[in-house]
């Protein structure tokens, strides 16, 4: 298999997003029908970016760019060369580079694992020790990248892409499930259509036998504890953030199963965990003893509103005081057994998908090397 290096922009074209402002300085430029793209999107994407959470209007297009389905996105501030394919026509800002692939020279997919599987760790390597750790387009394109022919590339991008799309469409069937289960907490927890509804009396705007009571009346929040991303050794328990898991550590800190909840960052996120867990600082959890699937689903239906104005973040007594429906017994344990065979569903699919992407990482440098021959 022969190898040659090409710097980026010889591969396609390549150009930093474009955006002036932030939502804080112009909110005229945003909530139109223009996809925003933003680093923790591309973080968080797996092959391609399927999700967003924030939009342009017409005013936000006119000052930005609209890239087409197909770019590989880079980030190049906060996240540094995480990598993820637009899979629809988008704009995002400057903190994010483009990259256009000439189809008689490159692919966007294997240009994507060769990040993976190469090139993100030696970029983040070349950052340490800038003020922000920002990589720059210069710096960039200033390193040569090994490829082979595009027949090569599209053969090692089909098998590896293989693993991503099974991936994809076991995150598919997750948010189904998922969905389901929170339409089903809302009838019987919010619209008050559970089983036997039409034999209860509503009191007071509560079924009879049910009550409203404060969350730190029946559990507390614990504080996560500080592990940086250079200090965990990868292992077999799940690492959250006020984002979800963000990696894996060699020991839990808490005994699953658990529930994470957002303290900094993405204020009052809802995580389930069903194994072993470590909870970082930016989180607090919820002791196995305590967490239920009735309690997950109900933190998902709890407003928690950002209530420290000096450094952003949940507080905890706020936190507590939020109320709670909490159901008769019977109910309550019909829900929870109802909700089981969900969430052992769900389990199974995060199951496939680990092992799904523990394979795929094993095949990534092995096909990046040219060792492996299609």
């Amino acid at each position: 298999m022969s190898w040659k290096e090409y710097s980026l922009d010889q591969l396609g074209y390549v150009s930093r997003g474009k955006s002036r402002h932030r939502p804080r300085d112009a909110e005229h430029l945003y909530g139109g029908q223009y996809p925003f793209i933003q680093t923790g999107d591309v973080k968080h994407s797996n092959l391609y970016i399927t999700k967003y959470s924030q939009t342009y209007s017409e005013a936000g297009l006119a000052q930005s760019k609209l890239w087409p389905a197909g770019t590989l996105c880079i980030t190049i501030a906060a996240n540094i060369a995480d990598t993820a394919i637009l899979a629809f026509d988008a704009c995002f800002p400057d903190s994010i580079i483009g990259f256009i692939p000439d189809d008689k020279k490159a692919d966007a997919r294997f240009i994507k694992y060769l990040f993976d599987a190469m090139l993100q760790k030696k970029y983040k390597n070349f950052t340490q020790g800038a003020a922000q750790d920002n990589l720059s387009q210069a710096k960039l394109l200033s390193i040569k990248i090994p490829v082979p022919s595009i027949q090569e590339q599209k053969g090692i991008a089909d098998v590896l892409s293989t693993y991503d799309d099974l991936i994809e469409n076991n995150d598919r069937r997750i948010a189904l499930l998922e969905e389901s289960a929170r339409l089903l907490f809302k009838e019987w927890f919010v619209y008050f259509r559970f089983p036997g509804h039409e034999h209860v009396k509503i009191i007071d705007g509560v079924p009879e036998g049910w009550e409203k009571i404060s969350l730190g009346e029946i559990t507390k929040l614990e504080y996560g504890k500080s592990l940086k991303a250079d200090d965990r050794i990868p292992g077999t328990y799940p690492v959250y953030g006020s984002s979800g898991i963000v990696g894996t550590h060699e020991k839990a800190l808490v005994k699953g199963p658990g529930i994470i909840v957002g303290r900094k960052g993405n204020v009052g996120s809802v995580y389930w965990s069903d194994t072993d867990f470590y909870p970082i600082d930016t989180v607090y959890y919820i002791c196995s003893e305590d967490s239920s699937y009735y309690l997950y689903y109900a933190l998902l239906n709890t407003q928690f509103i950002n209530t420290d104005v000096a450094v952003p973040g949940l507080n905890r007594d706020f936190a507590h005081s939020r109320v709670i429906m909490l159901p008769s017994s019977n109910i309550l344990s019909h829900f929870n057994d109802f909700i089981g065979p969900i969430r052992e569903k769900i389990s199974n699919l995060l199951k496939q998908n680990e092992f799904l992407s523990q394979t795929r990482d094993l095949l990534l440098p092995r096909l990046m090397k040219g060792e492996i021959q299609l």
